[in-house]
């Protein structure tokens, strides 16, 4: 197998046809047309000094490599590098920076984004943090001081779904010399491409709709053309080691392959959930970029293949009544995470951003009465069933 982490020769390919083929080898060995595990430590050297480009795991493994080749592929990058969980692949993004830097960052952002910030590298790194409206071009420069060194976004956000500018917000960052970094992990590249943008890096949480069947964790990030920030992450991802083990690589790239075919009807669903639940007695806002009635649908429509699969909605009964509701839901599963071919429910302010102090979760305008869906594969007239007799409870 040899590692191919380099330019696309995709060409014109299509996304779908990239996702299968692209940047990838049938294994020089055997002929295997899937990348098989290689579960091992290390490698033999001929002489000292002297092998066959892979050394040692930590470094290189080549289950890895492929995924992370197609990984890039698939976001129009140069390169991937694949971690042990998303919040591992944020932290290394982090290392980039100085000690002291400043962060601009989305107000409505992953709990566990917020916690690593605030409660980790805030004392570790003295890393200072302002969160602001990233739907307000005009705030987010405004935020940024002379120690400012990444603006950091994710859109759609968590979990209010709301989105930001993508080229706008690369070229502030050209503008003030400043990193730019996208979680893509709610909308995957099927249903946009941050670097294609302009922006520098793209992180992932490949747990969710990379990955897409629930079953492993993992992060990733991905680099755009600059040649010294791919060199800086590759020392990082060895330096620090919180990398993806083969098999999980494994089946993160199975996932990768069918990842357009999934998320084709993650969002058909999602949009036949949101549509319903707009018109729910029970249903007091409805937020999905696939509506018209989100305040940035016309941004949605230009940036973005299709809504996405996630729909979050604020129900009208109180916080006891929204928990009722919830644990009455049989086919959707009440649980953390989202992504997978299965339809997850979730309850933001204990589950997700239950991290976030009180105040802070109040001034987001995340309730006790919001709640998050992402919308799995199974056929939509069944999950709208469950989710009637569920919202009969309030």
């Amino acid at each position: 197998m040899t590692k191919t982490t380099g330019k696309s020769d995709g060409g014109n390919l299509g996304f779908s046809t990239r996702a299968i083929h692209g940047r990838q080898s049938h294994d020089a060995t055997t002929g295997a047309v899937i990348p098989p595990i290689y579960a091992t430590s290390t490698f033999a050297q001929s002489a000292p000094g002297q092998h066959t480009g892979w050394e040692y795991a930590r470094s290189q493994n080549p289950t890895r490599a492929a995924f992370e080749a197609g990984l890039a592929e698939v976001e129009g990058g140069a390169a991937g590098f694949a971690f042990a969980s998303g919040l591992a692949a944020e932290a290394a993004v982090l290392d980039l920076l100085e000690h002291g830097s400043h962060i601009v960052a989305s107000d409505d952002l992953y709990g566990g984004t917020w916690r690593l910030f605030h409660r980790v590298r805030a004392n570790s790194a003295n890393l200072a943090v302002t969160h602001v409206d990233f739907s307000d071009l005009d705030a987010v420069e405004a935020a940024i001081t002379p120690r400012t060194a990444l603006l950091w976004v994710e859109t759609p956000s968590n979990p209010l779904l709301k989105l930001a500018d993508l080229g706008g917000l690369a070229a502030l960052g050209r503008k003030h010399n400043i990193l730019t970094v996208a979680d893509n992990t709610f909308a995957s590249p099927a249903v946009q491409r941050p670097l294609e943008h302009g922006f520098d890096l793209v992180v992932h949480s490949v747990t969710k709709y990379i990955g897409g069947h629930s079953d492993i964790i993992g992060g990733a990030i991905v680099v755009g053309r600059d040649a010294d920030l791919q060199n800086r992450i590759a020392f990082l991802q060895n330096a620090t080691g919180g990398i993806l083990d083969p098999f999980s690589s494994f089946l993160a790239h199975r996932g990768l392959r069918t990842l357009p075919l999934r998320v084709e009807r993650h969002a058909a669903n999602a949009a036949r959930l949101a549509a319903w639940l707009e018109g729910q007695a029970s249903v007091e806002r409805v937020l999905y970029p696939g509506l018209a009635s989100h305040p940035q649908h016309d941004l949605a429509r230009r940036q973005m293949a299709n809504g996405g699969g996630m729909v979050s909605a604020f129900l009208k009964g109180s916080g006891e009544q929204t928990a009722k509701a919830l644990s009455r839901l049989k086919l959707f599963t009440l649980g953390e995470s989202l992504g997978g071919v299965e339809s997850l429910a979730g309850h933001p302010y204990t589950m997700s951003h239950g991290s976030l102090p009180e105040e802070r979760r109040q001034a987001l305008g995340i309730t006790p009465s919001l709640i998050r869906l992402s919308a799995g594969i199974e056929d939509v007239e069944d999950l709208i069933s469950d989710l009637d007799q569920a919202l009969a409870a309030i």
